[in-house]
């Protein structure tokens, strides 16, 4: 390359830089161009490695043009960052003034207490004010607390009326709430006012009013002269505390292994007002509230004397009692992940609410 060409070669790039400059908005962008063009290997790096291949009498020539070039090209980078620090200063400085404080900032979405949560929350204040303490036992139970100390042996047909989940280490995930009343009376005896809330798994078909995975709140006293007509008095306050307002119950037979007599406390449902639907399996009734008088099998397993001592248990299904609260059609939708069962859960949509909104307040 002979020096008429290369000074033409260093016009053109100091024109190319100019322009590339003119488009870039950022101090990285322009920093990059600094590489691109004075690197080792960017255009006038390059130039500048050419000298000596230069004869000795040009190269003094060759290099002064050379570094002249890159000289100017530092300084329209400089210049452009320099100009863009100017726009930024500038850019905040408008921000700030137009900034005010005194409005309100932009609103987040929250979530909220799930529906389940809320209610067993009501159920143990409620319980609490009647003296009743609060109790919690594990999820994966044995086979003993979960049925043999319920008065449920390995051959009782009773346990084909709970499809268990069994585990491979020979344990199973409780079929219910009632193992804790076990617990509770070893680890207190008698007189004793327990509940125990928590998750319950069953391997059954799942529908509008089934789960295999639901909550459940295991109810138990323990006295000297306790009846039935205090099971049925506990629960009709129960109820009209969490639905605050008066339900229309309904009591009949039942049969549980680990109650005798035994009874179920059924709910008129809310979905429907008792006219039948898909919710109550168009009966108009919804089962609430299983129990009856504590089996004295089941109180000598806890270590508590039945010729002293009587008592009622039940095991309230939270998950419909919140169905009921809520007017939630639906079962499926309390594990479905669905935020508006979070934050509304009156707004789920026809599918799954009524159109009749019942004040809850």
């Amino acid at each position: 390359m002979d020096i008429q060409e290369l000074h033409r070669r260093i016009a053109t790039i100091e024109a190319d830089v100019s322009a590339a400059l003119r488009g870039l908005a950022t101090a990285d962008a322009v920093r990059g161009l600094d590489g691109v063009m004075l690197g080792k290997a960017g255009s006038l790096g390059s130039l500048i490695a050419s000298v000596k291949e230069y004869p000795p009498e040009q190269r003094g020539q060759v290099g002064q043009a050379v570094n002249s070039a890159k000289q100017r090209v530092k300084e329209a980078i400089e210049q452009r960052l320099r100009e863009l620090q100017t726009a930024d200063l500038k850019s905040e400085a408008a921000r700030a003034a137009s900034f005010d404080p005194t409005l309100p900032g932009t609103p987040q979405p929250m979530g909220g207490v799930h529906p389940v949560t809320a209610v067993q929350w009501e159920i143990e204040r409620c319980f609490e004010r009647l003296g009743f303490t609060v109790e919690a036992g594990p999820e994966m139970e044995t086979d003993y607390f979960n049925f043999e100390a319920l008065n449920i042996p390995a051959a009782h047909p009773a346990r084909d009326m709970q499809d268990t989940f069994w585990l491979n280490n020979g344990m199973l995930l409780r079929t219910q709430t009632s193992p804790v009343q076990i617990r509770a009376m070893k680890k207190f005896g008698a007189p004793l006012r327990v509940i125990a809330p928590g998750r319950c798994f069953r391997y059954e078909t799942v529908d509008a009013s089934h789960e295999n995975t639901f909550h459940q709140v295991e109810g138990l006293m323990i006295d000297r002269e306790i009846s039935i007509p205090n099971l049925i008095g506990m629960a009709e306050t129960l109820l009209r505390e969490v639905m605050k307002r008066e339900v229309k119950l309904r009591v009949r037979p039942g049969y549980f292994p680990f109650v005798e007599p035994g009874i179920e406390i059924d709910m008129n449902c809310q979905i429907c007002g008792g006219n039948g639907c898909p919710t109550c399996k168009h009966s108009g009734w919804l089962e609430i509230l299983p129990a009856g008088m504590v089996h004295p099998n089941v109180l000598r397993a806890g270590g508590v004397d039945p010729e002293e001592w009587t008592g009622f248990a039940f095991g309230l299904g939270l998950t419909r009692l919140a169905m009921m609260k809520y007017g939630i059609r639906d079962i499926r939708v309390l594990n479905s992940g669905d935020i508006r069962a979070l934050t509304s859960p009156r707004r789920l949509g026809s599918v799954f609410v009524t159109d009749v909104e019942h004040n809850d307040r």
